[in-house]
């Protein structure tokens, strides 16, 4: 079948030649004659003149800001080879590369001292953002700076007692290195960034680069030296007293200071010699025999210890050992994080029933449902407390609350955090714990995944790592847990089960201890502290913490796919676009049968059947949304979120991040029809370096780790693997090459050396990394340059479109903010949310760097487009709105360049060669699985029409807008009401210094996911 097709990577090999590039660091030898600079992950040397480039170091090396030491016998860079930023240096003629400095921080941005003695670099070593000084000839390490600051790309002055560097981007400040005398050289306008600054040879000057939204200038103290230029943020070199050389445009320059502009060519030469072809394994999208559940989510152990309460096939279960397991709550709606009261006889749970999230308790004896909250934000995740009179929950904003069951008063204990974990009690009742990333320091807002604890007497909050350096596992049901003595803590981290000792206040008083050595998530305890429940690679396991074993507790679940329609039906189309060309068909019957397509012919050559009148409409293949991470926002959405893909068209989505159970339960509820939604494929957690930043990442310490990681994702029938921003180059091999064994693609952030890795595809046109600034769009502008074109042409990876800053097109056009199928849909604050996104487009101090921004998108994937790349439609939602984002994509693709139908087929034809089912999805054609839009208007005239969605036909079953908006119109459960009015106290206390820091991260500008800055 089609999900079988050969996979693009193993094409006979290509070689790329260079000549532009984004965002390059550039260093002159100390003889004036080579250059030497970063292009395509390695360092280059080049004639000063211009020429063919030499490459100096491999791919593994993950080389970049080259500097040369005085002498001109070797060079100093910075280098991911270790999954951490070390200082590292190599002779000049490519001899002897070794590491100079080692250890968990990043260390980046060497410069030499102009008599080789010392190296300044730019670092976040323990824990604090500063400017320290290497001693060449011992080794010793020593801090310029102090305090923890977001301090950048130091310096030297020419005497050599002095290192410039910016400071929090507003300046540029110098230190001296005996004294410890800091001064103000350069102080910025008030809406600049300033980057990159370089003494003059007399040391009275210093040029530097300036930014202000999406221009950037070289500037040299307070005179600006150029206009026009998308100058890169990096460090500017002095030729001589009159001319520097800097790169911008994606070109290497050198300009006089009276204003004479010359560049200097480069060819930099890549070879694509990708890994042999493998074959993909499509899923079966038909097949109607029963399957094992895999996707068990929310597990939770009672108090004695006996049942299981659990999340599957959107439905609530509870399986009691030894039998099979009972639905309890299975309406249609989403129904999750199940908890058990203290005394096991009843459950409480989130259920958007009633319209929102709410928290609801079911009585397990009787079977009496009873909604205990009513308030307009979400409220989920819930845990009682041990005395069973209060409820800690969270709400979508990531604020944690506790409920008095009594009275129905609501507290905030904890205010907003971004993407935190569950809460859980302390057994006194005294303390809430819950999972929370703590940025490693100032200098970036990656960190690890550590134990936040808050005292509600005192409302102290603490932060801990659950060891020294290391991080939990995820954000999604890896602990923290107590046990029931009050004297451990037991948590997920490198993806197995620990236990920590604690004191009475949850202070870490020991080393941690390990509980398995198979993986480890979704604990839980129970009230007699004798038995861990976790998942592990789809089965329920249970871990005597007594010392009575591991055993496996049967859920004895399967589900089986909902089959399609029987019998025939005729869409009688009044135009139809096949996925094929720029026109239309008109008057087209199409014939399916048991939810295919069998016919495509004339209107009236076919009889029998039932009938589909779409005589007034335009008939388009299901788009196809590759890119969305269902469960970014997804229990805030809840059943909403299903609904609003397929009301706006959307008949198949695929997440490259979500939390793993999560992910699969999804899966297989939209497949067996116990959700409502469109086809839906996955990967869990993208597998991420030692530091991360969002919940859908998970971090990875050891090769080992990556074996457990590996295996797990296989033995859940992962559709996607992804490789996030910080994996290193080793391990990414590792997963593509077990990726590829087991017939599954592989994406991540980059394009080069992934497109000679074997990746399929990169996912965004210049997503977060790991540098902090891209290699395919430029810092600024966001635009891209000729070697990024080339390379994903020669390559066939594909790229998705995700044109998250496209904010501008809600000025004209507010349709899609109006529609009824917004309004209705989209959870109250989501709403809001998008309505002051719409009123504020086009205008306010980001609209300029949107705009830029889109354009550079949009610009990149079209000249992908006519190169013949593969450009694919993905939105990135939740960050982008669910639903009409897909919309906004197509759109703002057509502002900028694409036909229309070009803008289509991302959605349709690339989507499904990219899913690896072109044979399935995709077209309106004999042998496809019948996935429908039906229109109102021409989307080949007006992109907007595409969007005028009628009814939507996924696998032969027929929706209707109407239908797909009637539970929310009429919430089954909102006439249900609450035993207690809320009484809201809204003191709680703030986690850390930079709780608001965190929560600022939510902001898609400020995602390592889409962009970085």
């Amino acid at each position: 079948m089609a999900g079988n097709a050969d996979s693009a990577a193993g094409a006979p090999a290509a070689h790329v030649t260079a000549r532009e590039g984004a965002n390059l660091a550039v260093s002159l030898a100390p003889d004036g004659r080579t250059l030497a600079f970063d292009a395509l992950n390695a360092i280059w040397l080049l004639p000063v003149a211009g020429g063919t480039a030499r490459r100096l170091t491999e791919d593994g090396l993950d080389a970049t800001q080259p500097h040369w030491a005085p002498d001109g016998q070797s060079l100093v860079f910075q280098s991911f080879r270790e999954g951490a930023y070390d200082l590292w240096r190599i002779g000049a003629d490519g001899s002897g590369p070794h590491r100079l400095t080692d250890g968990p921080g990043y260390d980046q941005e060497p410069k030499f001292s102009p008599d080789g003695r010392f190296v300044a670099f730019a670092s976040d070593r323990g824990n604090a953002g500063r400017v320290w000084l290497l001693d060449t000839r011992t080794g010793a390490l020593r801090a310029l700076t102090q305090g923890d600051r977001t301090v950048a790309m130091p310096t030297w002055s020419p005497d050599g007692r002095q290192v410039a560097y910016t400071a929090d981007g507003t300046a540029v400040e110098a230190v001296d290195i005996h004294t410890g005398t800091v001064r103000t050289l350069v102080t910025g306008p008030a809406d600049a960034t300033l980057y990159a600054p370089s003494f003059s040879p007399d040391g009275r000057h210093v040029a530097h680069v300036r930014v202000t939204g999406p221009r950037a200038w070289l500037v040299l103290d307070d005179r600006v030296l150029t206009d026009g230029e998308d100058v890169f943020p990096l460090a500017p070199c002095w030729l001589n007293a009159g001319e520097l050389l800097y790169t911008a445009d994606g070109h290497i320059r050198r300009r006089t200071l009276d204003g004479t502009r010359t560049d200097i060519p480069f060819a930099a030469e890549v070879s694509l010699a990708r890994p042999a072809p493998y074959r993909r394994r499509g899923p079966d999208l038909t097949s109607t025999r029963p399957q094992d559940v895999l996707g068990i989510a929310d597990p939770v152990l009672s108090p004695d210890g006996r049942s299981v309460a659990f999340r599957a096939l959107n439905a609530l279960w509870v399986l009691r050992d030894g039998e099979r397991p009972r639905r309890i709550a299975g309406d249609g709606y989403w129904n999750a994080s199940p908890d058990w009261s203290p005394d096991g006889r009843s459950l409480v749970y989130a259920s958007d029933r009633a319209g929102t999230a709410n928290l609801w308790r079911h009585d397990l004896a009787t079977g009496a449902r009873e909604r205990l909250t009513d308030l307009p934000n979400a409220q989920l995740a819930p845990r009682w407390s041990p005395d069973g009179t209060r409820i800690a929950y969270q709400d979508e904003a990531g604020a944690t609350w506790v409920l008095t069951v009594a009275d129905g008063s609501v507290t905030k204990v904890v205010q907003e955090l971004y993407q935190p974990g569950p809460p859980a009690w302390s057994p006194d009742g005294r303390l809430i714990a819950l999972a929370a990333v703590a940025p490693y320091s100032r200098r970036s807002s990656n960190g690890h995944n550590q134990i936040l604890t808050v005292d509600l007497d005192s409302r102290e909050v603490r932060y801990q790592a659950p060891a020294p350096g290391r991080s939990l596992s995820t954000r999604s049901g890896d602990g923290p847990l107590w046990t029931p003595d009050g004297r451990h803590l037991i948590v997920g981290m490198e993806s197995l089960a620990w236990r920590i000792p604690v004191d009475a206040d949850g202070r870490i008083t020991g080393e941690p201890e390990g509980l398995t050595g198979e993986t480890a998530d979704s604990l839980s305890v129970d009230a007699r502290g004798t038995t861990l429940l976790y998942l592990s690679d789809g089965r329920l396991r249970a871990h005597g913490l007594d010392g009575s074993g591991t055993r496996t507790v049967p859920t004895r679940l399967t589900w089986t796919r909902r089959p399609a329609p029987a019998g025939r039906t005729v869409v009688r189309a009044g135009a139809l676009w096949d996925g094929t060309g720029d026109r239309l068909r008109h008057d087209v019957d199409i014939v399916v049968e048991d939810g295919r397509i069998t016919e495509v012919a004339r209107r009236g050559g076919v009889r029998g059947g039932r009938t589909v009148d779409a005589s007034a409409l335009t008939v388009l293949p299901g788009l196809i949304d590759t890119h969305n991470h269902w469960h970014w926002h997804g229990p805030q959405w809840g059943d909403r979120q299903g609904r609003t893909w397929l009301a706006y068209g959307v008949t198949t989505s695929r997440t490259p991040g979500d939390p793993a159970y999560q992910m699969v339960e999804n899966r297989e509820a939209l497949a067996a029809g116990a959700r409502v939604g469109p086809r839906y494929f996955g990967s869990g957690e993208g597998f991420e370096g030692t530091r991360g930043q969002h919940r859908v990442m998970r971090p990875v310490f050891s090769r080992a780790q990556l074996d457990r990681d590996l295996r797990r994702a296989l033995a859940l029938r992962y559709d996607l693997l992804k490789s996030y921003i910080r994996l290193p180059l080793d391990l990414e091999r590792e997963v593509v090459e077990r990726g590829h064994a087991a017939g599954v693609p592989v994406t991540s952030h980059y394009l080069y050396p992934a497109a000679r890795t074997g990746l399929d595809g990169m996912e965004h046109t210049g997503g977060g990394n790991r540098l902090g600034y891209s290699r395919t769009l430029s810092f600024a502008a966001g635009r891209t340059f000729q070697d990024s074109v080339d390379l994903l042409a020669a390559s066939g990876m594909w790229i998705s479109t995700t044109t998250l800053f496209a904010t501008e097109l809600f000025a004209d056009d507010r349709s899609l903010v109006e529609d009824e199928r917004t309004r209705i849909l989209f959870p109250d604050w989501e709403y809001e949310r998008l309505r002051q996104k719409a009123d504020a487009a086009g205008s306010g101090p980001d609209a300029e760097l949107d705009h830029a921004w889109t354009t550079g998108d949009c610009d990149m994937l079209l000249r992908v487009h006519r190169a013949g790349g593969l450009v694919v439609a993905g939105t990135d939602a939740a960050l982008d709105d669910i639903g009409i984002s897909i919309h906004q994509n197509l759109r703002a693709l057509v502002k900028y360049g694409f036909a229309p139908w070009e803008a289509l087929t991302t959605a349709t034809g690339n989507a499904a060669r990219c899913l690896g089912l072109a044979g399935e999805l995709g077209a309106v054609a004999p042998g496809h699985l019948a996935d429908l839009v039906f229109v109102a208007g021409d989307p080949l005239r007006d992109i907007g029409a595409a969007a005028a969605v009628r009814q939507v036909m996924s696998g032969g079953r027929l929706h209707t807008v109407p239908e797909l908006l009637e539970p929310f119109r009429r919430p089954a459960g909102a006439a249900e009401r609450v035993a207690h009015p809320h009484r809201v106290r809204t003191a709680a206390a703030t986690a850390g210094r930079d709780a608001d820091h965190y929560w600022h991260e939510a902001d898609p500008r400020h995602q390592g996911c889409c962009r970085q800055r």
